[in-house]
């Protein structure tokens, strides 16, 4: 009998195989330098990030967490206040609410397993002082409505765009939008370093210059201690392996997109699935795919079903959106987003897959529910 074809749901080797002489170029280059923290890598890579975004400012810092913590101090959010974020995320976005003092109010996602902005009306309250939309899977949330919703209600905007650099709307950006837009360079995301990471965008130079100061330990430019800050910095090493990489970065992005247009090719006259939307589905978004996450009849069967054949899969957030973790009691339960996560699978997106991969994985998909016909 021939084993059945493997296909992780992401293949991490591969992250240094793919380009092991130019990564090893690099880093070497680094550590002879003996240049470890705030130099010169971290501005050229903050430099290149910015260029890339089209924005004024942008700060390397310690990971994807204390990215929207920082943000949120620095955009202005205080302990009491109240921060709006959809259920569907990860803890981070909003633990990292919590650690800045002010409490998550969650709101239900649609169908693009986005924020819902027309749910959110009936949550403002007295104390609610910010919104945070949540760029899952590489997609960027309707920005028109959030910031129209945002200057209704006299709120701050800090994206938390952990899983869509590259990803725009409107021509624009993921994490431009708003006071301050946050990304995660954990390895398997879009663009990965190969440990944690992370980065701030903005525009306003009041936001930044309170980032300059709260990522390390409260310094300003001159040296001197101006407040009390945090010890967040992206060491160099990741920095100039972000800067490489996003050299090619481009060239990811395309690869990511062919592969969601060959799921759509292969599974989109499928009943029982819902998949997300295809590259060109509309003008406005241009998707990164970070992840190809679809809602599935019979999901745990499927998810047996393809394990059996060596594909690997994902639920996000191990199957707990943010109000089912009763830990932290930030219930009740989003209506659609509840639903939802009975439902959602992630199949494998990364730029490891061939097509042959891609084909292999939706054979198997196809083949789990014939045999239900």
């Amino acid at each position: 009998m021939t084993a059945p074809r493997r296909v992780p749901f992401f293949n991490y080797p591969y992250l240094y195989e793919s380009d092991a002489e130019g990564l090893v170029a690099t880093l070497t280059d680094v550590m002879t330098r003996g240049a470890y923290i705030m130099q010169k890598d971290l501005e050229e890579f903050e430099s290149d990030l910015a260029e890339f975004l089209e924005v004024k400012h942008a700060f390397g810092v310690a990971d994807g967490t204390n990215a929207i913590t920082l943000s949120l101090v620095a955009a202005g959010v205080a302990p009491g206040d109240e921060v709006l974020m959809p259920s569907h995320t990860f803890v981070a976005t909003a633990g990292a609410a919590h650690m800045a003092g002010a409490q998550p109010v969650l709101v239900d996602c649609g169908r693009d397993h986005l924020i819902d902005i027309t749910a959110a009306d009936e949550l403002v309250s007295e104390r609610t002082r910010a919104i945070m939309p949540v760029h899952v899977n590489g997609r960027t949330c309707d920005m028109e409505a959030v910031r129209a919703f945002a200057e209704r209600h006299g709120l701050i905007i800090v994206e938390d765009a952990a899983q869509a650099l590259g990803s725009t709307f409107d021509g624009r950006g993921a994490g431009t939008f708003g006071s301050a837009g946050t990304f995660s360079f954990y390895p398997a995301k879009v663009l990965g370093c190969f440990g944690d990471g992370g980065g701030i965008v903005t525009n306003d130079d009041s936001v930044a210059e309170q980032l300059y100061e709260l990522r390390d330990h409260g310094r300003g430019r001159d040296g001197e201690i101006k407040r009390w800050g945090f010890n967040s910095r992206l060491d160099n090493m990741q920095a100039a392996v972000l800067s490489h990489k996003l050299k090619s970065f481009p060239q990811d992005i395309r690869r990511r997109r062919e592969i969601a247009a060959l799921y759509r090719d292969l599974l989109g006259d499928l009943d029982q699935v819902q998949l997300p939307p295809a590259p060109d589905a509309d003008p406005r978004h241009f998707d990164v795919y970070q992840n190809y996450e679809l809602e599935a009849d019979e999901r745990d069967a499927l998810r047996v079903h393809l394990s059996q054949r060596g594909v690997g899969t994902l639920i996000q957030w191990n199957g707990e959106p943010l109000h089912r973790i009763k830990a932290l009691g930030l219930g009740p339960a989003p209506a659609y987003t509840e639903a939802m996560f009975d439902r959602c699978l992630m199949l494998p997106c990364n730029t490891s897959l061939t097509d042959e991969d891609v084909t292999y994985v939706a054979a198997a998909v196809r083949s789990f529910y014939a045999e239900r016909d």
